[in-house]
């Protein structure tokens, strides 16, 4: 029962393939279509110009983005991304898969999404600031610790949360810690937040593994990305006794049959910023590492790397979306039919946003947890929607994907339906 028309402010095609998901996974478990059609759009969406002062003093002005998909279950939650390739389209679709993210991992949080459409790289720590304080200034009016939490995302961090947060607090006199997670310790953060996506596709993992009666420490695991979710990853796995094959970054990807040891390349990755001339494994391409022979593949870099014309070279076992959209629903069909098991994006990269509203509840309470708290309850949350996963997937003979977006999107409807529709 997809909507005959498409806004133009939201026509791409990441959105359109997201509509044609919930349509699809919608109609396949009987959602309500009256719920449905109030899924495909957000509930609002908020387009900004961004004036910034640059180094040289000249002024700049940037696009950017707000979107708020649903807030049924909750306060809306979700990162802002800083790259050239951010518009409406993009951060609406985003915004929507966050919705169903936090309710498949029972959160009481509802989805958003925002960004600037800007490259974070070719901006000094002073633009960066300056575009980051009036950015919040615009979007000041639309979020809030009871409404809409921002977190980093792609080209933001830590740093940029606390721009943020200070803004914000400066407009109402007092420090409003709850408005932003994935912030600094020393103003309100949560241990354990900034590696805990890469920590939660090893849980996942952990849990898949026992799918196919292998353990972590037989496990050969090949990593694309080594950004904070990818490094994070491969440090996880490897700290329980994983073999880490092949990691790769922008530059490409290495190889080395005994493992790679990651914690020393961690290291000396922080100075060379290029995985090949860091000497811990041969170079190859991206391709050849889609087609390693491991038992794991965690994609955690861009969308879409794996695709219908490479899906049948793939010879992992397991793939763990750590990145959003890694494999395109048509290189899905391929794999499940070659019974590789797919743990889906907003499961597998689910991690981030339950440390976030872990940090969210600790500010809120002014009791903070210890690190060991945090891993200990972030397994909990995420191996209990991946117990569900698996179950509804074995229960109907869903693959993985449609049966997490069946639970989300299942939890959502009766929220709606309990709450109604007002005005009737």
């Amino acid at each position: 029962m997809q909507p005959t028309e498409i806004p133009e402010i939201y026509r791409g095609e990441f959105f359109e393939h997201t509509i044609d998901y919930l349509d699809d996974v919608g109609n396949k478990i009987g959602l309500d279509p009256n719920i449905l059609n109030r899924l495909y759009f957000p509930k609002r969406a908020v387009v900004v110009s961004v004036p910034c002062r640059m180094d040289d003093r000249t002024v700049k002005v940037f696009q950017g983005y707000r979107v708020q998909h649903s807030q049924t279950l909750g306060p809306c939650k979700g990162g802002i991304r800083y790259h050239e390739s951010v518009n409406l389209s993009e951060v609406a679709a985003l915004a929507c898969l966050m919705t169903f993210k936090n309710s498949l991992l029972g959160l009481p949080l509802g989805g958003a999404k925002g960004g600037i459409c800007v490259d974070p790289n070719l901006l000094s720590r002073t633009e960066k600031q300056n575009l980051t304080r009036r950015y919040t200034t615009e979007i000041s009016n639309f979020i809030g610790p009871a409404t809409d939490i921002p977190a980093p995302d792609v080209g933001t961090d830590a740093q940029t949360m606390a721009w943020l947060m200070d803004t914000y607090s400066q407009g109402l006199g007092n420090a409003v810690p709850g408005i932003v997670t994935g912030k600094p310790i020393e103003i309100g953060g949560s241990l354990g937040r900034t590696g805990a996506t890469g920590l939660g596709t090893i849980f996942c993992l952990e849990e898949a593994l026992k799918s196919i009666d292998k353990h972590m420490s037989e496990t050969s695991i090949a990593v694309q990305g080594f950004g904070n979710v990818g490094s994070h990853a491969a440090l996880y796995a490897h700290q329980r006794g994983a073999k880490i094959l092949a990691v790769s970054d922008v530059h490409g990807a290495i190889f080395n049959a005994d493992g790679i040891d990651i914690p020393k390349l961690i290291l000396d990755y922080q100075q060379c910023h290029n995985l090949q001339k860091c000497g811990y494994g041969e170079s190859i391409s991206n391709e050849e590492l889609v087609a390693l022979d491991v038992d794991a593949f965690i994609p955690a870099a861009l969308d879409g790397v794996i695709h219908e014309k490479n899906a049948k070279t793939v010879r992992a076992k397991i793939i763990i979306e750590g990145a959003n959209g890694p494999v395109t629903p048509r290189a899905a069909e391929i794999l499940n039919k070659s019974n590789v098991l797919i743990v889906p994006d907003i499961l597998a990269n689910g991690g981030g946003v339950i440390v976030s509203y872990f940090e969210w509840v600790q500010g809120i309470a002014s009791f903070f947890w210890e690190e060991e708290e945090v891993h200990r309850r972030l397994k909990y949350v995420i191996t209990r929607a991946f117990n569900n996963v698996m179950e509804m997937a074995k229960k109907e003979n869903y693959d993985m994907r449609t049966a997490a977006m069946a639970i989300a999107m299942k939890r959502v409807e009766q929220a709606m339906l309990l709450r109604g529709l007002y005005p009737r």
